[in-house]
């Protein structure tokens, strides 16, 4: 039986610059076991797939309880390493992130995307030393906890289009800067898919950078090039799987036809994937 740390070390190895962590997030224990069945060598979360699987928009309106009894289940239902999005931390205070933190961990996840948008906050991102403490705060309550959870500090410049594009690149920076010094392990920079500007970051941050891929993004090949060590997939898995949802129905009530579900997995494939945990 791999222990909880040794989960946490492995999770860690896997973040190697040009040999990316490929991660098809999920968003229930189902979908992840069906990720892990396709070979994954980690499942991570999608604070907005947990979100709307429990009737909750994303971006911090979810109940933090229901969103780590998610991520408990996940952890149960997969052999590998998890890694949980617990969007800003679920709190409004250090003391609240570092409550999800340890919450986290007693759900025997061994990662987590921390992010610094401020979903109602005066500002698109928190101020920098206020997430730096945020980020101090889960590091310390993970660190006393025993186990190596890996920080992934999520910074939101370009999905929030903060600032001018000209100057957008060198606030990144200094936010990776200071969140590093704080204790991420890992920055994550979504809506960035430029790869001269990928390959700039990979350059100058001091750990792993972790990418948003999915439609329009460059391949996993040409970001590996430019030495991403981490792409997730993000919330665009859910997104299609309510897609096909949307679609059976306006086939079911349109024309009475059922072709949408023509390539659905197998009934007997699903239940047995779930037996198996």
């Amino acid at each position: 039986m791999t222990t909880h740390v040794e989960k946490a070390l492995l999770f860690r190895s896997l973040h190697v610059a040009g040999r990316p962590l490929l991660l098809s997030n999920a968003w229930d224990a189902a979908s992840a076991r069906i990720v892990e069945a396709a070979g994954a060598s980690a499942i991570a979360t999608t604070s907005a797939g947990v979100a709307w699987s429990l009737g909750a928009p994303d971006g911090d309106r979810l109940d933090r309880r229901l969103a780590l009894d998610v991520v408990a289940r996940v952890a149960d239902a997969v052999d590998v390493p998890v890694s949980a999005d617990i969007e800003a931390g679920y709190a409004d205070d250090t003391d609240g992130v570092a409550q999800t933190v340890r919450a986290v961990l007693d759900a025997r996840a061994v990662g987590v995307n921390l992010e610094d948008a401020h979903h109602g906050g005066p500002t698109p991102l928190r101020p920098l030393q206020e997430q730096a403490a945020r980020i101090s705060a889960a590091r310390r309550a993970a660190d006393e906890s025993g186990i190596p959870l890996f920080i992934n500090a999520r910074i939101d410049t370009y999905l929030r289009s903060v600032g001018e594009p000209a100057v957008r690149l060198d606030e990144t920076l200094a936010r990776a800067a200071t969140y590093v010094e704080a204790g991420a392990d890992g920055v994550f920079v979504p809506g960035l898919t430029d790869l001269s500007t990928i390959a700039t970051l990979v350059e100058k941050a001091a750990v792993p950078v972790n990418v948003l891929a999915g439609p329009g993004a460059p391949d996993v090949a040409a970001l590996a090039e430019q030495g991403v060590a981490r792409i997730s997939l993000g919330s665009s898995v859910a997104e299609a799987a309510y897609a096909v949802a949307r679609w059976a129905a306006l086939e079911l009530l349109d024309s009475g036809t059922y072709t949408t579900l023509t390539n659905a997995l197998d009934y007997s494939e699903v239940n047995e994937l779930l037996a198996n945990t």
